[in-house]
C-alpha cells in the first residue's frame, strides 16, 4: 500500500500535504513530519499539513500542521493557502471558490482569487484580528538594542518584529534559535513607500523563504510605526526572499488583516505506507 503527498509552497515557503480521504498512516503525525520534511533524507519541507474534509460541504475543510522538526504549530498564513490549493486541484475545479478551513487558531476564511497559470493560484485569507502578545520568556537573551522599536503580537501564533536598518545585515540564524519558542522578523522600511522588506526565523523550521503570519504581523508594525503606508488599493506589501505578499489592514487600529499572495503546485510523490 502506498500513500500520496502533494507539495506546494507559498513565496518559498514549502509544505507537504497528506489527504486524509486516503486514511490515517500508520506512524504518528510528529515523526512522519520530521521523516518527510527532512531535506537530506526525505522529500523536503518547511511543514507538514493533513487536509480533512466535510462530508456534507466540500467548501469547508481542516487542516492541521506539523513543523518540519515534528512540533504542532497553530496556524500558517502560506501553509493554509497551500492546503486550500490542494483541495482545490483535488475538487478539479477551475474558478474562483471561497472555502471555511478550520485550524487550530480557529475558522478561517480562505478565498481562491483567480488561476494564474497552470501550477499558480492567488489566494487570500481573512487572518482574523491582529492581536498584543506579552514579551517571550527569554527575550532578554536575544540583546535587541532597547531603542530598537520591537513589537510582539499574536496572529494565532507568536510573533516578534523588530525594526532594524538593514535585514540583510542581521544574522538571524544566530538570533532566531535564542527566541526559538516564537517566529522572529526583521524589518526595514521600502524601498517602495508602500512597502517592506522582511526575513524571518520561524518556530520549528528554523529561517524560512517566507511567513504567511509573519508578514501580516511586519505590515501592522510596521503601519503603526510609520515605516510605510498603505497604496491605492489599501495594502502593504511586503518583500520577502522567496517573493511578495500583499496585507491589508482595516477595522478598529488597523487589526483586521487580510493576506494575499500567489501558491505554487511543487508535485506529487508516492510513498510506502511504512514511511
Amino acid at each position: 500500500m502506498t500513500i500520496t503527498l502533494t507539495k506546494h509552497h507559498g513565496l518559498g515557503n514549502d509544505f507537504l500535504v497528506y489527504d486524509l480521504a486516503q486514511g490515517e498512516p500508520v506512524d504518528a503525525w510528529a515523526d512522519l513530519a520530521r521523516r518527510w520534511c527532512d531535506r537530506r533524507t526525505g522529500i523536503g519541507a518547511d511543514g507538514l499539513l493533513t487536509l480533512g474534509r466535510d462530508a456534507a460541504d466540500d467548501t469547508h475543510l481542516t487542516m492541521m500542521l506539523h513543523n518540519a522538526d515534528g512540533s504542532r504549530a497553530e496556524m500558517s498564513g502560506n501553509g493554509i493557502r497551500c492546503l486550500a490549493q490542494a483541495a482545490y486541484v483535488a475538487q478539479g475545479r477551475s474558478g474562483p471558490v471561497a472555502y471555511r478551513i478550520t485550524t487550530d487558531a480557529g475558522d478561517k476564511a480562505v478565498e481562491v482569487l483567480r488561476v494564474v497559470d497552470e501550477v499558480t493560484l492567488r489566494v487570500s485569507v481573512d487572518m482574523g484580528a491582529v492581536a498584543d502578545l506579552d514579551e517571550p520568556a527569554g527575550w532578554m537573551y536575544l540583546g535587541a538594542h532597547p531603542d530598537r522599536p520591537v513589537w510582539h503580537l499574536d496572529l494565532g501564533n507568536p510573533h516578534s518584529v523588530i525594526a532594524v536598518d538593514d535585514v540583510a545585515a542581521v544574522p538571524l540564524d544566530v538570533l532566531g534559535p535564542k527566541v526559538a519558542h516564537v517566529n522572529l522578523e526583521i524589518v526595514e522600511p521600502g524601498p517602495e513607500a508602500h512597502a517592506v522588506t522582511m526575513r524571518v526565523h520561524e518556530r520549528g523550521a528554523g529561517i524560512t523563504q517566507a511567513c504567511g503570519t509573519g508578514a501580516t504581523a511586519t505590515a501592522f508594525a510596521a503601519l503603526q510605526w510609520g515605516l510605510a503606508t498603505p497604496d491605492a488599493d489599501g495594502e502593504i506589501l511586503v518583500h520577502q526572499p522567496g517573493g511578495d505578499a500583499t496585507v491589508r489592514l482595516t477595522g478598529d487600529g488597523h487589526r483586521q488583516a487580510v493576506l494575499s499572495g500567489d501558491t505554487v503546485f511543487v508535485g506529487t510523490v508516492s510513498l510506502p505506507d511504512s514511511g
